[in-house]
């Protein structure tokens, strides 16, 4: 029988030989480029940060256009199918808030998104921003949401336990 993958007497076997040269010349190819990996992410990062500050700059200006007590259905993720864009859990309640919660600055806290998907028998509620409502409410069994936090405070919903609550 073969003795395979066993070391000779005093030296490397071929396998551990060409692995070695293998991890020296992956080593030796990427030497000359380690001063200046710092130098690239340095300018990488400052792209990014340029990129994602005029991206937040759209965003806001777009969001200006969405008046105090004011909510949408928006649909995320959109795969552009009707069918499956009908779905309940692509369903978000996008909501500005009153201007008495914080509503009335100009810059994302005045917003919130929240799943319309209840988290009791799974309906889908909906935000009434009418004066002495101000709150989220599913017409199946009850369940009340805060608009600022998501959280149930009332019906079947809210007797979960955190963070199922929310």
């Amino acid at each position: 029988m073969s003795e395979q993958g066993t070391k000779k007497s005093g030296g490397l076997s071929r396998r551990d030989f060409l692995k070695l040269m293998g991890a020296a010349g992956t080593g030796l190819a990427f030497a000359p480029f380690c001063p200046h990996l710092e130098i690239l992410c340095q300018i990488l990062h400052r792209q990014f940060l340029i990129k994602l500050k005029s991206f937040y700059l759209m965003a806001l200006k777009q969001c200006q256009n969405i008046s105090c007590k004011s909510s949408e259905v928006i649909t995320y993720p959109s795969t552009g199918d009707p069918a499956l864009d009908a779905e309940a859990f692509r369903k978000w309640q996008f909501i500005r808030l009153p201007s008495e919660l914080g509503g009335d600055k100009e810059d994302v806290s005045s917003f919130r998104a929240y799943s319309m998907v209840c988290l009791h028998l799974w309906c889908l509620w909906k935000y009434w921003p009418e004066e002495g409502r101000k709150r989220g409410e599913c017409p199946c069994h009850g369940s009340m949401y805060d608009p600022t936090t998501g959280t149930a405070f009332a019906g079947p919903a809210s007797l979960q336990a955190a963070p199922s609550n929310t």
